[in-house]
């Protein structure tokens, strides 16, 4: 396939906008041609540098690695790099691989449209993404220190209210609560926790941010009072007795998005092929991924030093959807989800509602046009070419429909204003830093 010159396309992709009069999936994303998925097609490259954060929901590429379905796919050279934290992953993408960083990555979903929007760039300069697929479902949650036991806070968090309360009139300092990035799923998810339960999460608390692999040491040494982040770590911070879990995240969602393949668009343009052979070995490793009988091997691997670097018996419970909250609560059958329900599907809706909330509290104080910006970064279009390619059936549509919460609060993604408008607790107005 030939390619424009970058500045042919870009001028070529406003005339066609234009002339249209509306901004048009279609237009901005012509299908390839067919014979892009030819039988020993040239790739334009093998190799690609794809980042991840030591959480359990990196594992679609770590198993794309290991068990082989990049090499069988053609792309025989791809290094999957670990990354220090998310403003680390952020940095790195930046750069790009030409520049010494990397060409994607497991990422928070939200972050992409960060990127995009120039929101959490050096300079606020736009770092076009693109969405490529949703890596999984489920399997975050809210822990808190065992010093708070006897507060018994659960998916209701008024008992941490009454305590903040009680703290200032005490002239006590306030709770500490940690995060993994400010523009990420975790801050998202614990300010709607604390949102739903009258708390502030801008006035009531101070909020941090925390690599992922660093919550447990860090709340071994009481440098927060409350986290939300991916799996492992929830589970291992109650094997070693430090803390237990509030809520899981699917006790406020059920069947969330929650990471995503994030790629550079500049990448994807200049590599179509390549692109499409990369989706569908992570695809592929996202159906074994899934696979029941798979979970104790999935562990096994990913457990690795190189990759997640922790014991089998952190990761295995809540792969399989076995939650010990570490108070007594148990709970079983809500596993993180790979393929299965969707999972790995870039539902448009939900990018909505992630706007939304980056609108809630206060990174897009001027608004944002939903449809417009999420046509640009959502490649469901690509993913349906993928899957179809590996003999996968694909969603009827763009939408799972109007999604519930668990304190009422409904979110219809054709109307993202109508539900911030519902919402008690927000910060629309702030101009907020990311």
């Amino acid at each position: 396939m030939t390619q424009m010159p970058d500045n042919s396309r870009r001028d070529f992709l406003k005339k066609t906008i234009f002339a249209a009069g509306a901004f048009s999936v279609a237009s901005v994303f012509p299908p390839f041609a067919r014979s892009a998925f030819a039988a020993g097609e040239t790739l334009e490259t093998t190799g690609c540098k794809l980042g991840f954060i030591a959480l359990t929901d990196c594992s679609p590429l770590v198993v794309a690695k290991e068990k082989g379905f990049f090499a069988k796919h053609g792309m025989s050279d791809v290094q999957v790099i670990k990354q220090a934290s998310w403003g680390t992953t952020r940095d790195n993408i930046e750069l790009g691989s030409g520049g010494g960083g990397i060409d994607g990555a497991h990422i928070l979903s939200p972050l992409p449209y960060a990127m995009t929007l120039g929101l959490v760039t050096k300079g606020n300069r736009p770092v076009p993404m693109y969405v490529m697929a949703r890596l999984n479902l489920n399997a975050q949650a809210i822990s808190v220190a065992d010093k708070y036991r006897d507060l018994k806070v659960t998916v209701d968090a008024k008992p941490l209210k009454a305590q903040i309360d009680l703290m200032r009139r005490k002239g006590a300092p306030g709770l500490k609560m940690a995060m993994t990035f400010p523009t990420g799923t975790h801050n998202y998810w614990v300010r709607y926790w604390l949102a739903a339960a009258g708390i502030d999460p801008d006035k009531d608390v101070s909020t941090i941010v925390v690599p992922p692999p660093q919550m447990v040491a860090n709340m071994r040494v009481g440098n927060m009072d409350a986290f939300c982040v991916g799996e492992p770590w929830n589970q291992q911070l109650i094997n070693q007795r430090i803390g237990y879990t509030a809520c899981t995240t699917q006790d406020l969602w059920k069947d969330h998005p929650e990471k995503c393949l994030g790629m550079r668009k500049d990448w994807v343009d200049a590599n179509p092929r390549s692109a499409r052979a990369l989706l569908c070995a992570i695809l592929e490793a996202q159906v074994w991924c899934d696979q029941p009988a798979n979970k104790l091997e999935l562990a096994q691997i990913v457990s690795g030093r190189n990759w997640i670097g922790a014991p089998v018996g952190d990761l295995l419970p809540r792969l399989k959807g076995d939650v010990d909250y570490g108070d007594g609560r148990k709970h079983a059958g809500d596993p993180m989800l790979f393929w299965s329900k969707n999972a790995c599907y870039p539902y448009k809706s939900h990018d909505k509602w992630f706007l939304a909330e980056t609108r809630r509290w206060g990174f897009l104080p001027k608004g944002v046009e939903y449809d417009k910006v999420v046509n640009q970064v959502n490649r469901s279009d690509i993913w349906r070419e993928c899957a179809h390619k590996i003999g996968q059936e694909v969603p009827s549509g763009e939408s799972r429909g109007i999604e519930h919460f668990f304190d009422g609060v409904a979110f219809d993604p054709a109307d993202p204003e109508k539900y911030l408008a519902t919402l008690g607790i927000k910060n629309l107005n702030g101009a907020k830093k990311a």
